[in-house]
């Protein structure tokens, strides 16, 4: 038998939706939005991928940067994006949301002429569909006739090709023109014979059927429940999974029974309702991991029933969806919270679990030091404008390397600051170059931050990619009261790292005391205050058996952690060369992040004039790509 390339292959609506920060307002008084993407089968593309299932889309945005954002963060949870059509005429949809109460999320669709509903038939590649086992399409694409054509391509195609097909009734009475755009939340209106004409046609083409109890209502032409169940039965032999909110779900695969029995219910999970919108998507993800991978139907719906807990315990549609690691852990352990949103372990696992980009062999030029550059300029008479020149002479070099073909294995990173670097941190978001930078005020005790006094609203102004860099210099000698307020503000960091979905690179260099001690003391400290940096970056260990003991302490608190990055502390070529031969190679060493060693001489002859802007350029390539070589080839 053929291997194929995709599980499943979702189809249909897609768009971005924009979450109200504010919780409890109308949605005329949000003000603040966070985006994610939307649309039923997009939703369940991403959240089947999470899940462990190979999955590819077809569905068609606008040629414009809600488009690019949809396919960007579909490629990084691991969705094929190849067939996604991008069609010039047409603005991608979006959907604007809040959440006013507990039972309350007022929602406006923005879906006039958009882009998903212009796929035709001629955008259905038939020898893309051959490459999966099952497609899945809703009821939405059902609504127009050219749309409507196009999946009717896909399930003839999909028959011939002896797919499996499969329906999320997805009935949504504004999108059928039955109600007004003031009831973009609405699920239920008295459908039409034309709308339920249009259900009617499809069901035979499918072998699993997932709805609510209104939309088997839609679905049938039927007002009652049994009644709605056994007209579906009638026109098709396919699976029914017929959703019952908290109660769980009745799965249904031969003739229906007079009432939902405890055989065909399975029960669902105690959680508090924050936000339901998108948990049905989050629900037949669940249960898709199952099906299509061959388990009974009580695993199935016990998946379905675990993500649907998920997503309405959290904000967002498919950013709430668990990864295969955190649903499996929350089978296994439960959670004491009603909130799934409130327990710290399951939010840890699912932010370390559903990272957008998986980085390897980092090599990251460090450059965000602003006293050491500072001093250098007073030495030469140089101005402020002076050093953010050389600071971009720095990520030309950089950028450079990472065009090298020399150091293609490795993955290219900057480190820099807002004072003097702020020109290429702006920049660097035109480059796939890994950015970290620096929040902590320069040479002071207790921990402080630069920007604003609340470190949350700094943040709130970078771009999603940058990581919090926080050098962080405990001293042996530090009094009670310093260490009471460092711990404070690394929480305090931490928290805020977290809020604004930014990740945390933690670099310690205790002094005064036993280095490597003192460096396991106070990454466990962190992990016991809550704090779980994405990367730490320290300094080469100064006693072989500390590797051991870091990745013990790291596994038992946070298996997920990046990594660690190598620092160089200004360190000579020929020593960080000996340094890298201890360095172990092992997957939590992720790579270096070194400065000085690199660009300190070369600054120094071009402040002082004796080298122009190439040389000096030249000069940090070249000393940048040997410590690379050194490194891989250590």
């Amino acid at each position: 038998m053929v291997e194929k390339k995709f599980d499943l292959i979702c189809i249909g609506r897609s768009c971005v939706d924009m979450y109200s920060g504010e919780f409890g307002v109308p949605l005329e008084r949000a003000m603040t939005f966070s985006k994610s993407v939307g649309g039923s089968p997009m939703n369940i593309a991403i959240g089947t991928s999470r899940l462990g299932l190979k999955v590819g889309a077809i569905t068609a945005v606008g040629k414009e940067g809600n488009g690019d954002y949809i396919k960007w963060q579909l490629a990084c949870e691991g969705v094929d994006v190849s067939r996604i059509k991008t069609d010039p005429a047409r603005l991608t949809a979006m959907v604007l949301l809040s959440i006013r109460g507990k039972d309350d999320f007022p929602l406006i669709q923005y879906r006039e002429n958009c882009a998903d509903m212009g796929l035709r038939p001629e955008d259905i590649d038939p020898d893309y569909l051959a490459q999966a086992k099952a497609v899945l399409v809703t009821g939405i694409h059902l609504s127009q006739e050219g749309v409507r054509a196009a999946t009717m391509k896909i399930l003839e195609t999909a028959r011939s090709l002896g797919l499996r097909c499969i329906l999320d009734i997805d009935f949504r009475p504004n999108l059928w023109g039955l109600q007004g755009h003031d009831a973009g939340s609405s699920r239920w209106a008295q459908a039409s014979e034309r709308v339920t004409s249009e259900y009617r046609k499809v069901l035979p083409y499918f072998d699993l059927i997932v709805g609510t109890e209104e939309e088997y209502f839609i679905a049938s032409g039927k007002t009652e429940a049994i009644a709605a169940l056994r007209e579906v039965r009638r026109m098709t032999k396919a699976v029914l999974i017929h959703k019952l909110g908290d109660r769980g779900c009745a799965a249904l695969d031969g003739d229906i029974p007079d009432s939902f029995t405890d055989d065909v219910v399975q029960p669902g999970f105690p959680v508090k309702v924050f936000n339901s919108i998108g948990a049905g998507d989050g629900f037949m993800s669940g249960f898709l991991r199952g099906w299509l991978r061959g388990e009974d139907l009580a695993t199935c719906c016990r998946y379905a029933n675990a993500a649907g807990a998920f997503a309405v315990s959290r904000l967002g549609c498919s950013s709430a969806y668990p990864s295969w690691t955190e649903m499996q852990y929350f089978l296994e352990h439960g959670s004491k919270e009603k909130w799934l949103r409130h327990d710290a372990m399951l939010e840890q696992i699912h932010w370390s679990t559903n990272r957008r980009v998986k980085w390897h062999d980092l090599a990251v030029l460090a450059f965000d030091h602003r006293l050491v550059f500072r001093q250098l300029a007073d030495e030469y008479g140089r101005s402020d404008k002076d050093i953010a020149a050389f600071k971009q002479l720095i990520y030309k070099a950089a950028l450079e390397v990472a065009g090298d073909p020399v150091s293609s294995g490795n993955q290219i990173g900057i480190l820099a600051d807002d004072t003097y670097g702020l020109d290429v941190l702006l920049e660097s978001n035109h480059h796939p170059v890994w950015v970290g930078r620096c929040i902590e005020r320069t040479n002071v005790s207790p921990l402080a931050f630069e920007g604003l006094p609340d470190v949350g609203s700094t943040l709130q102004s970078w771009p999603e990619n940058h990581v919090v860099k926080c050098l962080f210099r405990p001293q042996a000698s530090d009094a009670q009261a310093v260490r009471e307020e460092n711990e404070k503000q690394l929480r305090r960091l931490f928290s805020a790292s977290r809020g604004t979905g930014h990740e945390l690179l933690l670099e310690f260099i205790p002094e005064g005391g036993d280095r490597d001690t003192d460096l396991l003391a106070w990454m466990e400290q962190c992990y016991v205050m809550g704090v779980y940096p994405d990367y730490w970056k320290i300094l080469p260990p100064e006693r072989e058996e500390t590797w051991a003991r870091m990745e013990e302490l790291i596994m038992r608190h946070d298996p997920y952690c990046r990594g660690i990055l190598i620092l160089g502390n200004n360190a000579s070529e020929q020593e960080l060369r000996q340094a890298f031969a201890h360095i172990p190679r092992d997957e939590r060493v992720l790579g270096f992040a070194i400065g000085r060693s690199i660009f300190r001489a070369p600054a120094q002859r071009w402040l002082a004039g004796e080298i122009g802007d190439d040389e000096a350029v030249q000069a940090m390539k070249d000393a940048f790509s040997r410590l690379i070589e050194s490194w891989n080839h250590r």
